[in-house]
C-alpha cells in the first residue's frame, strides 16, 4: 500500500492543489496553486479569479465614485507604481550613461586606476557600498584596476579589526584589489614633500589655538573679515627649523601644526591655510613610534592619488569644495595629475551610520554588536542574509549623478526581495508551530517530490516525509470560524501545500493556564472539492524536520528620521524591531539547501562553499526570506527573515 502511494506522490509539484479522488492524486489531475499577492495565501486558481473580480469591482465602484467627483477642485495624485520586471540588472548600466559616461569622456585614457581609500576606524556602512561599486566597477567596466588604499593617517582612531573588515567587504562585494596599499607606506614621501612646500613659502607653522583659528577664517558664521595668521610671515629658515622640531618632538599635540600657505581670501574655505601636518604622541600600527607627526588627509590624499597614477579619483559630493585644494598641492608638489570628480552620497532612511551613534547602541547592549542585523553596517547587512548582488543591483538601480540620495527603507527592502524572489529556494517554515493530529496513518513515511522553485527547474528538487502528525503555523488556525476567513477552523477544510488531500479540523484543545491552542484533530477530506486555501505545514521532528530559532527583524528606530527625533535617537527605538520565535520549524530540505550554499552563487559568493553562515538563504513560503545567522552551531539553526515576502504597506 505505502509503496503505490509513494510512486503517485513522488512526482507532486508544489504548485500543484490536489484533488481528492478515491486513490491517491497525481500531477495530471491536480490544479495549479497562484498566490493571492494581496493576502499572502496560496489559492487555487478558481479561488483567485473570484477575489480578483470581487476586487475588480470594487475598484470600479470606487473609480465611478471619483468620476462623481469630477467638478471638485483637484487633488495631487500619486503616480502609479509601475510594475518591474523580474529579470536581473544590468550592473554595468551606469557605466554606460549619465554621469559616469561623462567622467570617462573627460579623460578617455587606458587603463583607467582608481581608488577606494576608507579610513580604518570603523566598520563600513551602505554608503561605502555605492563608493565601491562605483570605483571598482568603473576601473573594471573600462578594462583597469583599483586600489585598496587604507587612509591610515589618523592612529588615534585606527583598528586592526576595522582594516580586516574593509578588506574583506570589497571582496565580498565581488571586487578584488589590485593591491592593498596604505598611506603610512608614503610618510617618508609625504614628510619631503611637506619640507618642500615651506621651501617654496607655501606652508608655515602656526601656534595659534582652535579659537584664534576661527577668527582668522571670519568668526562664527563669518560674520566677521577674513585675515592671514600671522605666523605665515615667517622665514622660510624659521619654519623648516619649527617643522623639524615638531618632527622631532619638541611639540606637545596642538602647540604647532604645519599649514598650507593659500588664499585666506578666496571665498571657497578649502583654500583657508588647511592643516598639513598635526603633532600626535601615538604609535602607528605600521610605523610604530618613528613618527609623532602625521599628515591630514587634506595633504596626503591628493599626493597619494598622484603617486598611484589615479587617472580617475571619484569621490562624493562632499569633496567638491575639496577639488581646489587638491588640484592646488598636486601641481605645486608633483608631477602626474589625478583628476577629481564628486557624485552624490547614499543613505537609507530610518537608519544611522554616525560612527558615534552606532558605537553608542553597541555599548549600551541596545543591539548585538557592529553586526546587529537592524543596523546598516555592511558587516550587518551581510548577516542579516542580504545577497552582496542585491546590493551592487540596487546602487545601479540608484544610478550615479551628483544629487545626495536619501532613499526609502522600502525600496532597498523591494530590491532584495525581487533579487531573491529569482535566486533562491523555498521552502516550508513554521514560525510558531501548532501540532496536527490526523485521523489517519495511512501516508506515515510517505515521500513527497518537491521543486525548490516552481518558477527554476535548473534548482532541482528534494523530497519530504509525511507523518500523522504534522505542524502548521499558529496564525493559520482561529478558534471560531467566520465567512471571510479562509485558512483553518473547526469544521473548515484547507489544503496542506504538497500534501496527499485537504483536511478539515474536527476538535482542538488548550492549555488551561495560557489559553493558547496545544493541539488540533483532524481528518483528510476526500470529498473532491477544492480548498479555497492552502497553507504551509512541516512533518514532524521524527520525519526529519528541523527545530530552530527565528529572528524576524524590523527597524530600529519608529521614525524615518531617528536623529531629528525629540528626545534624540535613542528616544526613537523600536521596541519590536527583534521578535523570536524560539521554537520554529524548517522542513528538511533545509539541509540540502545548506549543502549547496551559496544561494545565490554571484559577486564574492560566486562558487559552491564560498560564503558564511549567511550565504544558506531560502524563501520560508508564506512568511518571508531567511538566511542562516552566524549564532547558529551544530546543535542549533538560527535563522534571520531577510526581508518579508511584500512591502508592508503602512511603511510604503
Amino acid at each position: 500500500m505505502a509503496d503505490s502511494i509513494a510512486e503517485s506522490t513522488a512526482k507532486l509539484d508544489i504548485t500543484d492543489a490536489p484533488t481528492a479522488p478515491d486513490t491517491a492524486p497525481t500531477v495530471d489531475n491536480s490544479p495549479k496553486l497562484q498566490l493571492d499577492e494581496e493576502t499572502g495565501e496560496w489559492v487555487s486558481k478558481g479561488e483567485l479569479k473570484k477575489r480578483l473580480a470581487k476586487r475588480a469591482k470594487k475598484a470600479s465602484k470606487d473609480k465611478n465614485k471619483e468620476a462623481s467627483n469630477a467638478a471638485a477642485p483637484p487633488k495631487t495624485q500619486q503616480p502609479k507604481k509601475e510594475k518591474v520586471e523580474d529579470v536581473p540588472i544590468d550592473t554595468d548600466s551606469m557605466f554606460k550613461q549619465g554621469f559616469l559616461n561623462d567622467v570617462y569622456k573627460e579623460r578617455p585614457v587606458k587603463p583607467v586606476i582608481t581608488r577606494f581609500p576608507p579610513e580604518p576606524n570603523g566598520h563600513l556602512h551602505i554608503g561605502h557600498a555605492k563608493a565601491i561599486a562605483v570605483n571598482f566597477g568603473f576601473a573594471r567596466y573600462h578594462g583597469g584596476y583599483t586600489y585598496l588604499r587604507m587612509d591610515d593617517t589618523n592612529p588615534e582612531s585606527e583598528e586592526e579589526e576595522y582594516f580586516t573588515s574593509i578588506e574583506e567587504t570589497v571582496r565580498w562585494l565581488g571586487f578584488e584589489p589590485y593591491k592593498i596599499t596604505y598611506s603610512s607606506d608614503h610618510f617618508d614621501t609625504l614628510y619631503a614633500l611637506a619640507e618642500k612646500l615651506i621651501e617654496q613659502g607655501n606652508a608655515y607653522v602656526c601656534h595659534c589655538d582652535d579659537q584664534e583659528v576661527k577668527k582668522q577664517r571670519g568668526g562664527e558664521k563669518g560674520a566677521s573679515p577674513r585675515y592671514r595668521c600671522e605666523h605665515a610671515n615667517q622665514s622660510v629658515e624659521e619654519n623648516l627649523k619649527k617643522f623639524r622640531a615638531m618632527r622631532d618632538g619638541e611639540y606637545k599635540p596642538r602647540e604647532a601644526f604645519l599649514r598650507m600657505k593659500q588664499d585666506i581670501n578666496d571665498p571657497n574655505p578649502q583654500n583657508w591655510d588647511l592643516a598639513a601636518y598635526r603633532v600626535l604622541n601615538k604609535p602607528h600600527h605600521r610605523t610604530g613610534d618613528k613618527w609623532v607627526i602625521y599628515p591630514t588627509y587634506d595633504f596626503t590624499h591628493c599626493l597619494c592619488d598622484s603617486f598611484e597614477k589615479i587617472t580617475h579619483s571619484l569621490c562624493t559630493v562632499e569633496f567638491f569644495l575639496s577639488r581646489t585644494s587638491y588640484e592646488w598641492l598636486n601641481q605645486r608638489l608633483v608631477e602626474y595629475q589625478p583628476m577629481q570628480r564628486e557624485y552624490g552620497r547614499l543613505s537609507i532612511e530610518g537608519s544611522v551610520l554616525s560612527k558615534r551613534k552606532l558605537k553608542e547602541l553597541v555599548d549600551k547592549g541596545i543591539v548585538r554588536g557592529w553586526n546587529d542585523p537592524r543596523l546598516h553596517t555592511l558587516i550587518a547587512i551581510r548577516r542579516k542574509g542580504v545577497p552582496p548582488g542585491a546590493i551592487l543591483e540596487f546602487v545601479n538601480e540608484l544610478g550615479v549623478t551628483t544629487t545626495n540620495s536619501i532613499i526609502q527603507m522600502s525600496r532597498f527592502e523591494q530590491t532584495i526581495r525581487r533579487y531573491l524572489e529569482r535566486t533562491v529556494p523555498r521552502l516550508m517554515l513554521v514560525l510558531d508551530p501548532v501540532p496536527v493530529v490526523l485521523e489517519s496513518s495511512e501516508f506515515e513515511g510517505t515521500d513527497l517530490t518537491v521543486p525548490f522553485s516552481p518558477k527554476n527547474p535548473a534548482m532541482g528538487d528534494h523530497k519530504i516525509k509525511f507523518s500523522q502528525t504534522v505542524y502548521i503555523d499558529r496564525s493559520d488556525f482561529r478558534e471560531v470560524d467566520s465567512k471571510d476567513y479562509f485558512r483553518l477552523a473547526p469544521g473548515k477544510t484547507v489544503g496542506l501545500l504538497q500534501a496527499p488531500f485537504p483536511i478539515t479540523a474536527t476538535s482542538f484543545t488548550k492549555d488551561e493556564t495560557t489559553g493558547l491552542v496545544t493541539e488540533i484533530k483532524a481528518v483528510f477530506d476526500r470529498s473532491g472539492k477544492k480548498p479555497k486555501t492552502f497553507i504551509q505545514w512541516v512533518p514532524a521532528e521524527s520525519a526529519g524536520s528541523k527545530r530552530c530559532e527565528a529572528r524576524i527583524y524590523n527597524s530600529l528606530f519608529k521614525s524615518n528620521n531617528p536623529t531629528g527625533a525629540e528626545g534624540g535617537f535613542l528616544s526613537d527605538l523600536n521596541p519590536d524591531s527583534e521578535i523570536i520565535y524560539p521554537n520554529a520549524l524548517v522542513e528538511s530540505g533545509f539541509d540540502e539547501v545548506r549543502k549547496r550554499a551559496p544561494w545565490p552563487e554571484a559577486a564574492g559568493e560566486d562558487k559552491l562553499g564560498k560564503g558564511g553562515p549567511e550565504s544558506v538563504r531560502f524563501q520560508g513560503m508564506r512568511v518571508g526570506y531567511f538566511a542562516m545567522d552566524s549564532d547558529s552551531t551544530d546543535d542549533k539553526i538560527v535563522l534571520n527573515r531577510i526581508v518579508s515576502l511584500k512591502e508592508d504597506k503602512e511603511k510604503s
